[in-house]
């Protein structure tokens, strides 16, 4: 117990520390949301893995997925590496970067006012973001509850509030710098725990290829109605799993969900140049590998220990508690480790949450409705006043759960990322894309999403988010083919950003030469 408490005691004091240091960064609003737009590649890429991998995925999805589709819940981390963060870098990173300093856009819904020259647009979009980043950020710590429960035996209650404690002072006192650089030292946790874990829960199992061998002979649910999966040998170790279509749906949720949700797409605002981005590219896929396939591996051997301690009184399993559950027969350093890798996990992704909907509500909510003339000075005062209302209220979401705090994740990001994305990604790339097709995106993602929860069309808000994201890809370019354009004078002005000419040096790009 002493080594774990001193663990925490340990973290929670750098953390505050470098809010400190970080708070010179802190002066204007530029660089309280977005660091000056001077953050480089490793502190770039690690805030956005940090933000990206939570304790709801190392607990939660993990547990869950892992118990549903074996070692097939693996894909899923391979996903998220390539998708989620691979092509999100290349595809986004640098345009994302260029785009929005030339409409000096600071967040999402201001960038969706100022590219298609509506601030209704904007005030709508920091509406939806207001609303369901909220309940993300409470699903943040139900991640917490029951691994602390193991770990210290006490009610996990005082860490949520000491740990939302901490977060909002170094956010309030170092903004988006001081989050950049605690999410690059919560990096290096995550990365080391997870090592840390595996091996140790592998080993106890006799090894790799005998914990394969135990898993290859657990059956499918004999209650299921597919015949064809009643005669399938070792479902669980099998490439696709025993439920291909459903992992394909949660492959498609938290993989392509990233390019659409503000605060993933945010750290692209902050980039400082092309070297952050192609280091970064590089950086943030290496460590989405190690973190996202590591951990629903991790998961993928959740049947092995199946237990009394993981079903409820009615027998169905809990499965927030299956990840825990495989931890309590580590030693206590290796369960100390743990706790820290899902404290680290929670704290980067709320810190990330909390600047997103401050920064969101006070520039593109407040300024322009309420206080047009707010000078810099009264919106970072705000802005701080909003981390701590934020926070409250989703550490008392956390501590009276409602009965769908589960699927919380899957909720806001199918509504987010569903409303987002397509608009986000087409007005980066297409000059042509209307305003009209951005409203029917919203209206579409959101729509589908809020309609799932009362009256169920999907069997669950993941396949419902992923749906939502698919055909607001396909809706976008419909919709603007039919419904007017911004004018060509706007189209252009808003894409010269791309044409600027910059001289580099040859060992970043070849030069033809003629005359020899």
């Amino acid at each position: 117990m002493i080594i774990k408490i001193t663990m925490l005691i340990l973290f929670f004091v750098v953390m505050f520390i470098i809010g400190i240091i970080a708070r010179s960064s802190t002066k204007n609003v530029d660089g309280f949301v977005l660091g000056g737009r001077k953050v480089g590649p490793w502190l770039s890429a690690f805030a956005y893995g940090t933000s990206y991998f939570s304790a709801v995925v190392f607990v939660g999805y993990a547990g869950q997925f892992g118990w549903k589709y074996g070692l097939s819940a693996t894909w899923i981390g391979v996903g998220n590496a390539i998708i989620g963060s691979l092509l999100a870098w290349v595809f986004l990173g640098r345009r994302t970067r260029v785009m929005t300093h030339h409409l000096d856009a600071k967040t999402m819904p201001e960038f969706f006012g100022k590219r298609y020259e509506s601030s209704t647009l904007r005030l709508v979009a920091s509406l939806i973001v207001f609303i369901f980043l909220i309940p993300y950020t409470a699903s943040v710590y139900s991640g917490l509850s029951n691994l602390f429960g193991i770990a210290f035996n006490f009610d996990y209650r005082w860490c949520v509030i000491i740990m939302a404690a901490l977060t909002a002072i170094y956010v309030i006192l170092g903004g988006y710098m001081a989050t950049a650089i605690n999410d690059f030292i919560q990096g290096i946790i995550m990365l080391v725990g997870i090592v840390c874990i595996i091996l140790p829960i592998l080993k106890g199992h006799g090894g790799f290829m005998t914990a394969i061998s135990k898993l290859s002979e657990i059956p499918v649910d004999p209650k299921t109605t597919d015949s064809a999966l009643l005669n399938m040998k070792g479902p669980f170790v099998s490439f696709f799993g025993p439920d291909p279509k459903n992992l394909l749906g949660v492959v498609i949720l938290t993989s392509l969900g990233t390019l659409g949700l503000p605060q993933m797409v945010q750290k692209f605002y902050a980039i400082k140049s092309e070297k952050a981005v192609k280091t970064g590219t590089i950086i943030s896929t290496l460590f989405a590998v190690v973190i996202a396939c590591g951990s629903y591996f991790l998961g993928g051997f959740g049947r092995l220990f199946d237990s009394p301690a993981i079903y409820n009184a009615k027998g169905a399993v809990r499965f927030d508690t299956i990840v825990p559950t495989m931890l309590s027969s580590l030693p206590d350093f290796i369960v100390g480790i743990a706790v820290v890798l899902v404290l680290s996990a929670s704290m980067s992704t709320l810190s990330a949450l909390v600047l997103t909907s401050s920064s969101t509500f006070t520039l593109d909510f407040l300024k322009p409705s309420v206080a047009k003339k707010m000078t810099e000075k009264t919106q970072l005062l705000i802005m701080r006043i909003l981390i701590i209302f934020f926070i409250v209220l989703s550490v008392a979401l956390a501590l009276n759960p409602p009965t769908f705090i589960a699927q919380l994740m899957g909720i806001s990001w199918g509504a987010l990322a569903g409303a987002f994305l397509a608009p986000f990604l087409y007005g980066l790339f297409w000059k042509k894309t209307s305003k009209a097709s951005v409203w029917a995106s919203f209206i579409f993602g959101v729509g589908i999403t809020v309609t799932n929860m009362f009256y169920p069309i999907f069997s669950s808000p993941i396949n419902c988010g992923a749906a939502a994201m698919v055909g607001g890809l396909i809706i976008v370019p419909i919709v603007s083919l039919i419904t007017p354009k911004l004018s060509k004078e706007s189209q252009e002005k808003i894409f010269a950003c791309y044409e600027e000419k910059v001289q580099v040096t040859k060992k970043t790009v070849l030069v033809e030469e003629n005359g020899d």
